[in-house]
């Protein structure tokens, strides 16, 4: 096999609308916006620079089924600019992005292969190999097919790639699109499955790479870590993954140590002196700070002023010195000794199923309107609500305990 050179990339969610933004300071508003944008720029511009075979870009290149005007004029320049470099393009549509959406066409560009609505095989000619690329858009939004069973049997001494938007069956942290087992995948005989549609970057299999590349954008506290997509590289029967960043900022946690601080200026130095260091390591980020190791000395200095004028003073300072590090909340954790109600309760939200937290939530989410800007209530949402849970009642026994 010659080598055959080409991107994973999957679930631009381009114009996404983004959550929780309304903590962070209005001028950055735009920055976040864009973001996706930003990310899909980094993707092109990667490609012209390194010039891959094809590139693949697997569901979900829209964040909603109505396209709009302006993200699919981005997209087309995106396409343009590819062609331009002879850069071929699979795309196939997820779930986020159907094909029974409503929206102005564009013309894509010669280069640009589109998967219909029925699992297709599209072939390409490499370096004088033969490449089958397997895939298909969804119809709708919601696929509950096996859709793998349509993809066919690799053929012997022909390289088979399959592009499948979609999630492993029996998955309770993603709603199930789709579905699909490992071994079924493998059974196709394929030298490599590139995924979409789950947003966290991971490698459910090696050889052969049956892979999730992640979004190339984070969009919200749950999507934390840099997002990027993967540079493939297949010779023989070997693949080589190589991950490339993408986001143009990332979410992110930092604790900051602040035992021994007794005077409020040393504290505000320290803070700040811990974050310039961050920025210079990590680059552009959208954070939630919490100030632990707190000791005696320190209690009466942080509960003599209101937390949100230290997060206030804080945002002030990072903005003056003209960084894009952005602290969305504040956490202090003081050290209390939990109640056994506390207890009770915590031990109680912690023993809910999925289907309970649904349940529960279900007016919440069934709103026509506010439900597209709310995060899927999966494992990463019934963590932090349980967080935020912890830290409210620690913040109630802290107020007793000073009354």
């Amino acid at each position: 096999m010659a080598r055959i050179r080409f991107l994973h990339v999957a679930d631009l969610h381009l114009d996404s609308p983004f959550k929780g933004i309304s903590s962070i300071p209005k001028n950055r508003w735009k920055d976040i916006r864009e973001s996706t944008f930003q990310a899909f720029q980094n993707v092109i511009n990667y490609a012209i620079e390194s010039k891959p075979d094809f590139v693949l870009i697997v569901g979900d290149i829209y964040d909603g089924e109505n396209r709009s005007l302006r993200a699919q004029y981005l997209f087309q320049k995106g396409m343009e600019a590819l062609h331009e470099n002879n850069i071929p393009v699979f795309i196939c549509h997820g779930n986020h992005d159907h094909l029974s959406g409503n929206w102005a066409r564009f013309q894509l560009p010669e280069n640009v292969h589109v998967f219909g609505e029925t699992v297709e095989t599209k072939i390409l000619s490499v370096h004088e190999e033969k490449v089958h690329i397997t895939g298909f858009s969804y119809k709708e939004r919601h696929i509950q097919e096996p859709m793998h069973n349509y993809y066919p049997i690799a053929k012997h001494n022909e390289v088979h790639i399959g592009m499948l938007h979609g999630s492993v069956e029996g998955n309770n942290e993603h709603d199930v699109y789709a579905p699909f087992r490992k071994n079924d995948l493998l059974e196709k005989g394929y030298h490599y499955w590139a995924l979409g549609h789950i947003h966290k970057r991971q490698i459910i299999h090696s050889d052969p790479p049956i892979v999730y590349s992640g979004n190339t954008q984070s969009r919200h506290r749950n999507e934390r870590g840099v997002k990027g997509f993967y540079e493939v590289s297949l010779f023989n029967d070997q693949a080589d993954l190589q991950f490339v960043p993408s986001s143009a900022f990332i979410y992110d946690e930092i604790s900051i140590d602040c035992a021994g601080m007794i005077h409020t200026n040393e504290l505000i130095t320290y803070i700040e002196n811990e974050l310039v260091t961050y920025i210079q390591t990590t680059g552009k980020a959208i954070i939630e700070l919490t100030i632990n190791g707190i000791t005696e000395e320190t209690i009466e200095l942080l509960q003599s002023t209101n937390k949100d004028e230290w997060l206030s003073l804080i945002q002030e300072s990072l903005e003056l010195q003209g960084t894009f590090l952005i602290v969305k909340e504040l956490h202090i954790t003081f050290p209390v000794e939990q109640s056994a109600e506390s207890a009770m309760l915590l031990s109680a939200l912690s023993d809910w199923e999925t289907s309970e937290w649904k349940l529960a939530l279900k007016d919440l989410y069934q709103h026509s309107k506010g439900s597209r800007y709310l995060q899927p209530i999966d494992q990463n949402f019934i963590a932090e609500v349980l967080e935020e849970a912890d830290l409210i009642v620690s913040k109630a026994i802290a107020r007793g305990s000073n009354d």
